[in-house]
C-alpha cells in the first residue's frame, strides 16, 4: 500500500500528514460501527450537563471532543478532560497531556476537512475568563484567510457565544441555534476522521 493509499483509507488527503511515534501505527481492530456502538454507550458531562454521546465524535482515555451549540466558525469543536475539572491547574499531569495531545489530533483532523490553513486553541479559564461552564474545555477553530476582519475578533466572537450559552442555560430555555439533529449529523461526519 502507498502512502497515498494508506492516507486515503484514512480519510486524508494530498496535503495532510501523519505523525507516527516511535511506536510505530497501532493496529485498529474495531470496526467503525463497533467503536461507535461503544461511544454511544458511554457517559459524557461538560459541567453540570450530561452531553449525548451522538454530540462526541473522539474519544481517548481521559478525554474527549465534541461538536459545539454554537460553534463561531465551520469545525469549532469543543476538547474536555472526562473528569470534570472546573480550573486547568487542577487536572493531573496524564489529564493535562491527553488533553492537548487529543487536542493536537482533533485540530489536525479537522483543519484538513474544512481545508483551513491555521488553527485557534483557545481556554477560557475560570468566570472572570469568560468560562461560563465550569468544565476545563479547549475550544478549536479551524481557520481561514478572512474569517474575520481583525484576527483577534474570534475571540470577540467566542465570548458572544459564551455569553448566549450562558443566557440560555441560566433561563433554562430550549437549544436554538443548533439542533441536536444537526449536531449529530457533524459528530458523524467528524467520527469518520478519526477511525
Amino acid at each position: 500500500m502507498t502512502k497515498l493509499q494508506l492516507l486515503s483509507s484514512l480519510g486524508l488527503g494530498r496535503n495532510c500528514f501523519i505523525r507516527i511515534s516511535w511506536g510505530g501505527f497501532r493496529t485498529i481492530s474495531s470496526s467503525t460501527a463497533a467503536l461507535t456502538a461503544k461511544m454511544s454507550t458511554e457517559c459524557y458531562t461538560f459541567g453540570p450537563y450530561k452531553i449525548d454521546p451522538k454530540e462526541v465524535f473522539y474519544s481517548s482515555p481521559l478525554s474527549y471532543a465534541m461538536v459545539n451549540l454554537r460553534p463561531v466558525v465551520p469545525g469549532h469543536v469543543l476538547v474536555c478532560p472526562r473528569r470534570e475539572v472546573k480550573r486547568f491547574v487542577d487536572l493531573t499531569v496524564d489529564e493535562t497531556s491527553d488533553l492537548w495531545l487529543t487536542a493536537q489530533r482533533v485540530g489536525g483532523g479537522l483543519e484538513c476537512h474544512h481545508k483551513a490553513s491555521s488553527l485557534t486553541f483557545t481556554i477560557q479559564d475560570g468566570p472572570q475568563s469568560g468560562q461560563t461552564v465550569p468544565h476545563v474545555h479547549i475550544h478549536i477553530l479551524p481557520r481561514r484567510e478572512g474569517d474575520f476582519e481583525r484576527n483577534d475578533e474570534i475571540y470577540d466572537a467566542i465570548d458572544v457565544k459564551e455569553k448566549e450559552m450562558q443566557e440560555t442555560l441560566d433561563l433554562d430555555k430550549e437549544r436554538k441555534n443548533r439542533s441536536p439533529e444537526e449536531m449529530s449529523r457533524e459528530a458523524d461526519e467528524y467520527r469518520s476522521l478519526f477511525l
